[in-house]
């Protein structure tokens, strides 16, 4: 395998996860590429500590700039709240590093836009994080909807929900507040998981109404009083895209407050002829619903059968460190030109295209009309 040197600014949740799916890659089978994590930065000291787990891990510092210096870095991924996303990103193409920069690619549109216009420029690869379609039922309906045997298209709804927020004595983290987490609140947080499916397939909605819903006014600051939170919690798309030439309702979700949901996301597509539907409520499941004299709706279990191939025996299901680690496969692969014609990690243009659904939610809201976009 040739070793790609891995860089991880913002060593959290995400970065700890990214860590991982680097440690178990002797899981895929037949990769010509291996990466290699070789530097995080954090300004947390303890969160660094943890890093001291990772074999070659070599470099711990708080300060990004110094992970940015070290020439022996290939690729850098990005893990930070929403309004340090520009200024980062930017840091890390003029330091000559490929990037993999989590979503929402800046906290609003004209960030998003600066982003990919640097990038462009730069000539450095660039895509933005997306895993949850690299579940092999996400791949199925995707190819199922590429192939064109599902007759007219007449609906369909993608979306992300979890539940967490349902608790009023959660502490309010970064998240809450527009300042960091951005106008869009849920938009920006979930929205590329909505997103990501129908624009790869070409469905970006041309219209929409929105209507987004704001949780509790205030939480815990976790330090003995309260505080003030001003961001949407859940959101509401109703869009019309065009697709066969035909105008077809698109909806898109997305929610904090989801009761029952501890992080599901899901993708429907109903046609004339057929219809497909899958959720990671049930990861190794995916629907088909077939028209003849009778109307089938058919279970399948696909088990682990992941574009990109693994030791993992087929009866089991996947979860969400095997779609992390699909993720990075498809972002490295493609960073070689090997990816051959597979699924590929959301693009910045995608990623600006996102942006501009957000906007245009936030403008529907505001004025409580449909907004063209």
């Amino acid at each position: 395998m040739k070793d790609i040197s891995i860089g991880i600014i913002g060593g959290g949740l995400m970065g700890r996860e990214m860590a991982s799916a680097f440690a178990r890659w002797c899981a895929l089978a037949d990769m010509p590429v291996r990466p290699v994590l070789r530097a995080v930065a954090d300004l947390n000291p303890d969160t660094l500590a943890w890093f001291e787990r990772i074999p070659g891990c070599d470099l711990r510092v708080t300060d990004f700039q110094k992970l940015l210096s070290d020439p022996g870095i290939d690729v850098v991924y990005v893990a930070v709240p929403h309004d340090l996303h520009e200024n980062i990103y930017l840091d890390v193409l003029a330091a000559g590093k490929d990037l993999l920069a989590e979503k929402p690619f800046g906290i609003d549109l004209a960030s998003a836009r600066r982003i990919r216009d640097a990038a462009s420029a730069s000539g450095r690869f660039v895509r933005c994080s997306s895993e949850m379609p690299f579940f092999p039922g996400g791949q199925r309906a995707f190819e199922i909807a590429r192939g064109g045997s599902l007759g007219r298209v007449l609906e369909v709804v993608s979306g992300f929900h979890h539940s967490s927020d349902l608790d009023p004595d959660k502490v309010a983290n970064w998240k809450r507040f527009r300042r960091t987490c951005g106008e869009g609140g849920v938009l920006n947080d979930l929205g590329m998981h909505s997103c990501h499916l129908p624009l790869r397939l070409g469905w970006k909605p041309s219209r929409l109404f929105s209507q987004l819903q704001k949780g509790y006014p205030e939480r815990p600051d976790g330090r003995g009083g309260r505080t003030a939170c001003d961001t949407w919690d859940n959101a509401l798309i109703h869009g019309w895209t065009v697709i066969g030439g035909q105008d077809v309702p698109l909806r898109l979700e997305m929610k904090r407050l989801a009761p029952g949901a501890t992080n599901t996301w899901y993708i429907e597509i109903l046609g004339t002829d057929g219809g497909v539907r899958f959720s990671t409520a049930e990861p190794k499941t995916l629907w088909l619903f077939e028209r003849g004299k009778e109307q089938w709706w058919k279970r399948t279990e696909l088990g682990f059968s992941t574009a990109f191939k693994t030791v993992t025996g087929g009866i089991f299901e996947p979860g969400f460190p095997d779609v992390i680690q699909q993720m990075w496969a498809a972002y490295l692969l493609e960073r070689e030109g090997e990816l051959d014609g597979r699924f590929g990690c959301a693009t910045p243009d995608e990623a600006v295209a996102t942006h501009e659904i957000f906007a245009a939610a936030l403008a529907s809201h505001a004025s409580q009309k449909v907004v063209a976009l």
